[in-house]
């Protein structure tokens, strides 16, 4: 089956999801939409994510789709539903994903989630993962900061374990062997976060996870592109350019360049 498949996200943790889709399903064609004009959406109420969602979708939807992925765990926990609603396109989100893997992670039976406001509130990973086994614990955490720093490409800076300390430090004599990084920019903070938990403690990178749902899903039903004689598309949109962004996303997906077309998506 034709189409591209399109992935949206607040801003540049999305492209985590992007980088696992080009890996595992390298002849598919993508199209990104990073909604960087308005990043963060974790501290956004529902209501104004929810409409935030809808206008990506609008905007996706002017492409031919095979599969839409929700690169953005806010949006994953508080807006699937009306997405689902609003298309017959399949929607593919990342909290089921991480949740599965967790669970299937854990041996204590004691797993952390991090996130951010909007995710952690909304109890997802929790409701997620208890559908598979209730007798697990889940500890949550949000951590407001840990966006606008890898947005300001900070992942490195001594200031981020600093506050990956200040957040996380209660969590480590909870017997917790499994982290979710409910968030997609989390996995670009991996290293920061491998040094507050050590080396015993699994992180679930929900990224990943979902590109393999994505690949299963597709090759289940007859859609899965396994060769193809042309270059593969992979378009990119943000709704505005931030200092850095080309860099952090060229560097990240190990791409020489990358064309970036700002957009409008709200209509006005």
């Amino acid at each position: 089956m034709d189409g591209y498949i399109g992935i949206f996200d607040s801003g540049v943790g999305g492209l985590t999801v992007a980088k696992e889709i080009f890996q595992l399903l390298p002849y598919e064609d993508v199209v990104y939409l990073g909604d960087t004009a308005r990043v963060p959406y974790g501290t956004k109420s529902p209501e104004t994510v929810r409409k935030f969602a809808l206008q990506c979708l609008s905007f996706l939807s002017k492409f031919k789709l095979k599969l839409i992925v929700v690169a953005c765990n806010t949006v994953s926990s508080t807006a699937i539903d009306i997405l689902k609603e609003n298309t017959d396109i399949p929607i593919i989100d990342v909290i089921g994903p991480g949740a599965n893997a967790a669970v299937e992670s854990t041996k204590t039976d004691c797993i952390a989630v991090i996130g951010t406001k909007a995710t952690i509130s909304s109890d997802a990973y929790i409701k997620a993962i208890h559908s598979i086994n209730k007798d697990i614990i889940v500890y949550q955490q949000a951590c407001p900061l840990f966006v606008p720093i890898v947005e300001e490409g900070w992942q490195n800076d001594e200031i981020t374990l600093t506050v990956a300390h200040r957040y996380l430090d209660y969590l480590l004599d909870k017997n917790i062997d499994t982290v979710v990084l409910g968030c997609t920019h989390y996995p670009l903070l991996k290293s920061v976060l491998r040094k507050v938990f050590g080396d015993g403690v699994n992180l679930i990178d929900s990224a990943y996870q979902t590109g393999l749902t994505v690949h299963n899903l597709l090759k289940s039903t007859g859609n899965l592109k396994e060769e193809e004689k042309r270059r593969p598309e992979k378009l990119f949109f943000v709704t505005d350019i931030p200092k850095d962004f080309q860099k952090i996303a060229t560097n990240f997906l190990d791409l020489d360049t990358i064309d970036i077309e700002k957009v409008d998506i709200t209509g006005e």
